[in-house]
């Protein structure tokens, strides 16, 4: 927690006042509770511009040598949880320029020339969302990983596919397991794309006009491992399109975990009775004993809420400022934050639980010779034997209405009935209204198929290891 001290205390830029910051005003707009997280980043850039500022000559040697060692303690006591943050200093960025004063002196003071905390806070930023945006790469491929598992396990385990939450055709487990495989991967390629746009180097647009000193910003983009430097001044310290586009980025994360939790949530219902969980990923009833709850699906589901509010924040944020910084720009870290920690929460417990999730085969076919799912399959039997689509669509549709007056599924109305609907059904129907026979047919790319789906796992394990 950041330390108390006396409102009388100097500030930065107390030359220019003639009365202290009110206590109230300095606790309001303070960012140090929240900021503490960019402090690496913070020193890493410090450095980096330090080493730029000695190399042009703009900051002796000398003064490089004790601004190093400053930050390389600064840094340790950081790391061991020994630095005093002070509300005072009111950020992360002060906090530690004021123990580098008191650390090394007036080579401290110095290593502010030639930026601002405008575009200093800007390259912290990216830096620290730059390696965020790695780690959660990283988690997005082990869930992948996780679900091409349990697809590859389960290719030609047979189950209902639905449209409108209504038995449609008959799919595989694998197959449905693998749409999610999709989602991610886009998310993957979302992500990486984002963070080449984060990767760019605000640092020397000083406030917003650049900086009068001689300075070389590539030399401190290379150091730091950006891939350029931001082209205008004005533009890099008031753009933040980085943290929107990231922020999006993580919504639709978050609206594909949230769409897969609300089908396993549905699942493990007993009206279902598709899967079950690991018990270490669902909690009890304080009251009801029988009860085994998907807490983790039904609160990735709602945490999905908090990551697209973010987005939504940090749009309305940036919507009505003008060029160039403005204080509003301080609201941007405590969303981005926590959008971040949430998307790498879930991510985590997803795949753990995934890999745990075991089918039910049993309740899973039950649940597709209950609904006509082979009925598109009797219609495109009819068509293979010169029906037209519309007429065999009428007569199984028929078909479908006797089966349900009769109380049983379309597969199991006598091949005579069958016949008394179109006369170019024959006996070889029985393997075409099989729902083992109804996925097999579909073997195409991108079809349900067990050999396809087979397939798409070796393929998409292949695109994750390059």
């Amino acid at each position: 927690m950041p330390k108390k001290e006396s409102p009388k205390k100097a500030t930065h830029w107390s030359g220019r006042f003639r009365e202290p910051v009110d206590a109230q005003v300095k606790r309001f707009t303070a960012s140090v509770a929240f900021d503490q997280r960019l402090a690496k980043y913070d020193i890493e850039g410090s450095l980096a511009h330090a080493r730029m500022l000695a190399a042009r000559r703009i900051l002796s040697r000398r003064d490089l040598a004790a601004i190093e060692r400053g930050l390389g303690r600064i840094r340790k006591e950081i790391e061991a949880g020994g630095f005093e943050w002070s509300l005072d200093a009111e950020d992360v960025h002060l906090n530690i320029e004021r123990r580098l004063t008191a650390l090394a002196g007036d080579a401290g003071k110095r290593l502010h020339t030639a930026r601002s905390r405008n575009d200093q806070v800007a390259t912290d930023l990216r830096l620290w969302l730059r390696d965020e945006i790695d780690q959660i790469l990283k988690l997005i491929v082990e869930l992948e990983r996780s679900l091409l598992t349990q697809a590859a396990r389960h290719a030609a385990l047979v189950m209902p596919g639905f449209t409108h939450l209504q038995v449609a055709q008959p799919v595989t487990f694998g197959h449905h397991l693998l749409a999610y495989v999709e989602m991610l991967e886009r998310d993957r390629q979302r992500l990486t794309q984002c963070r080449s746009r984060v990767n760019v180097l605000p640092l020397g647009a000083a406030a917003l006009a650049g900086t009068s000193f001689g300075i070389d910003r590539g030399r401190v983009a290379k150091e730091l491992g950006f891939e350029g430097v931001a082209q205008n001044s004005i533009d890099a310290v008031s753009d933040r399109d980085f943290a929107i586009e990231f922020a999006g980025a993580a919504a639709l994360v978050m609206v594909h975990l949230s769409r897969f939790s609300e089908e396993l949530v549905l699942w493990m219902s007993p009206r279902f009775g598709f899967v079950r969980l690991p018990d270490r990923y669902c909690t009890g009833s304080s009251i009801m004993p029988q009860k085994k709850n998907p807490d983790v699906p039904e609160l990735v589901r709602g945490k999905s809420a908090r990551v697209i509010g973010a987005a939504v924040a940090l749009l309305t944020l940036m919507k009505g400022q003008p060029l160039a910084y403005n204080k509003d720009n301080q609201e941007d870290k405590e969303p981005l934050f926590d959008a971040v920690d949430t998307v790498k929460d879930s991510l985590a417990v997803f795949a753990g639980m995934v890999a745990g999730m075991e089918p039910v085969p049993g309740a899973m076919r039950a649940a597709v010779l209950e609904g006509h799912a082979t009925a598109t399959d009797l219609a495109d039997y009819l068509v293979r034997k010169g029906v037209a689509f519309r007429d065999a669509h009428e007569a199984v549709a028929r078909a479908v209405r006797e089966a349900e007056r009769m109380g049983v599924d379309l597969a199991a109305l006598p091949l005579s009935k069958l016949k008394s609907f179109a006369k170019q059904i024959g006996p070889d129907v029985k393997r075409v209204l099989t729902p083992e026979g109804s996925v097999a047919a579909r073997n195409h790319v991108g079809g349900t198929a067990p050999a396809q789906v087979r397939a798409a796992v070796a393929r998409a394990r292949r695109r994750l290891s390059r």
